[in-house]
């Protein structure tokens, strides 16, 4: 409400208010790249609410951000007040969306080992062009600069810069509120070759030396922060492979600027050997349960091994009985326990398909096929096809047990 005066009256404080409209109805003007039940979304007003001048300003930015968020930087909100009888009000959003706003040009500051091109090519934004019209990549956005930030990090940690870092990164809009002039201000550091390597093993009774050929670098060539989280990968893996199931690995890089060389220490941590514990599937409406543990490599009470696991999730998938196959691996009841927990999202199995045509030999004809892949969520196969023709018709029946006596 608002407050209009305050005066004394006979002994009494008389306050004299104006009691804020009721909103009757809210509506959008203008907008034809985003609807109205998305705008509304956004909104926080509603019809029959109080209306106050400061949630519709609050709504005005909101509706901003929207077309912002669609790279319509130019976009401009005029909330309208549309009085009516009974206190109440029509709040009416004109918009007027504007041009996509897009990135003119792209620049770096302090870039020495690569020029502006190689690096441009590196990020996510792009500038714009008169061929682009298909795509998207020279729409500003807000987010893909921080994720440009990122990759240009990880670009120059791949080839030997492993004190680079972004300083800043500046987006300018034109006058004309339809142009952004991006700038990237870089520091590139030194450029490292990797010194000493070593692997420093936790494990009990365990010989790090086998995991010597899993590191994809050498002393003496350029630090690559890519190889050396390849290498983290593929221990991991030979480690899953012993049933080090939850074993961590984790890089440490001493760096020496005198000699411009980086040491690096894989550091294992401590880990019990894993056994399964527990197979959990979820997921399946109709599929059995046999039809997917029999495609798992491992069984209850195996030792871990994470190849295994790949290779099961894999054949799931090649059975195209479900849309999506996701295997994970979860604490079990002990150290040395754990559970595979494995989620599936049906998909159709059935087939069906019907075709005419004309023989020359057999006169006019006419197809019919039937298929059930996994009938009645067997992992069976049943099929019936047929062809009708003027002289001769063809019957086939097929059905397919890819596990027999189990």
């Amino acid at each position: 409400m608002l407050f209009r005066s305050l005066h004394q009256e006979r002994g009494a404080l008389i306050v004299d208010v104006i009691e804020n409209p009721v909103i009757n109805q809210i509506a959008f003007e203008g907008n034809t790249e985003i609807s109205d039940d998305e705008l509304l979304a956004e909104v926080s007003l509603r019809p029959r609410q109080v209306f106050t001048r400061t949630k519709v300003q609050n709504d005005v930015a909101r509706v901003f951000d929207v077309y912002q968020r669609s790279g319509r930087f130019a976009a401009n909100v005029d909330p309208k007040v549309i009085e009516l009888d009974q206190n109440r009000v029509n709040l009416v959003f004109e918009i007027e969306e504007g041009k996509i706003t897009t990135i003119k040009g792209i620049r770096f500051v302090g870039n020495e080992a690569f020029d502006d091109d190689a690096l441009r090519a590196e990020l996510a934004s792009k500038e714009e062009r008169w061929y682009k019209f298909f795509s998207s990549d020279d729409t500003y956005d807000p987010d893909k600069v921080e994720f440009d930030k990122e990759q240009l990090r990880r670009f120059y940690l791949a080839n030997g810069y492993a004190d680079f870092r972004v300083v800043s990164a500046v987006a300018e809009l034109s006058q004309d509120k339809e142009d952004f002039y991006l700038t990237f201000t870089v520091d590139e550091g030194a450029r490292y070759r990797v010194g000493q390597i070593a692997i420093d093993s936790s494990l009990k009774g365990f010989d790090a030396n086998v995991l010597r050929e899993s590191v994809k670098l050498l002393p003496g060539e350029w630090y690559d922060a890519d190889m050396i989280e390849a290498s983290s990968s593929a221990m991991t893996d030979i480690l899953g492979d012993m049933q080090y199931a939850f074993v961590e690995i984790t890089p440490d890089m001493q760096r020496n600027r005198d000699g411009q060389t980086v040491d690096i220490t894989f550091n294992i941590g401590e880990s019990p050997r894993v056994f399964v514990e527990r197979i959990d599937i979820h997921g399946n409406v109709r599929t059995m349960d046999k039809v997917i543990r029999r495609e798992i490599g491992l069984a209850e009470g195996d030792p871990f091994n994470r190849s295994k696991l790949a290779r099961s999730e894999q054949k799931l998938r090649n059975l195209n009985f479900f849309e999506k196959v996701e295997i994970k691996t979860l604490a079990g009841s002990a150290p040395d326990k754990m559970v595979v927990d494995i989620e599936v999202a049906e998909q159709s199995t059935g087939e069906i398909s019907v075709g005419a045509g004309f023989s020359t030999q057999d006169g006019p004809l006419a197809d019919l096929s039937i298929k059930e892949r996994n009938l009645l969520g067997k992992g069976q196969q049943l099929g019936f096809s047929t062809t009708l023709a003027g002289t001769r018709s063809e019957f086939d029946i097929s059905f397919t047990e890819p596990y027999l006596f189990d």
